[in-house]
């Protein structure tokens, strides 16, 4: 497995999420997702799935997430939030 995190984060803007502890936490958050999925994708494979049809339906589900929360338009340190 080589899928590494993302090189930056970026914001709605398009800059870089640049607090040191936030790309930590997305930097973590992705390699735990990566671990879990990786091991769902081998149990499928192992109980009949389709590669591309286990591709597919979380695709469907990663498609289909929602959140309540707004898009910060400004840096989380900008907020008075520590992180750096």
């Amino acid at each position: 497995m080589t899928t590494k995190a993302p090189e930056r984060w970026l914001r709605v803007d398009g800059s870089v999420v640049s607090c040191t502890e936030s790309v930590k936490v997305l930097n973590e958050n992705w390699h735990e997702a990566r671990d879990m999925l990786q091991e769902m994708f081998e149990d499928a494979v192992l109980l009949g799935c389709g590669k591309e049809a286990f591709r597919a339906e979380f695709r469907r589900l990663i498609d289909g997430l929602d959140c309540d929360y707004k898009e910060l338009l400004q840096p989380v340190e900008a907020k008075g939030v520590k992180g750096d």
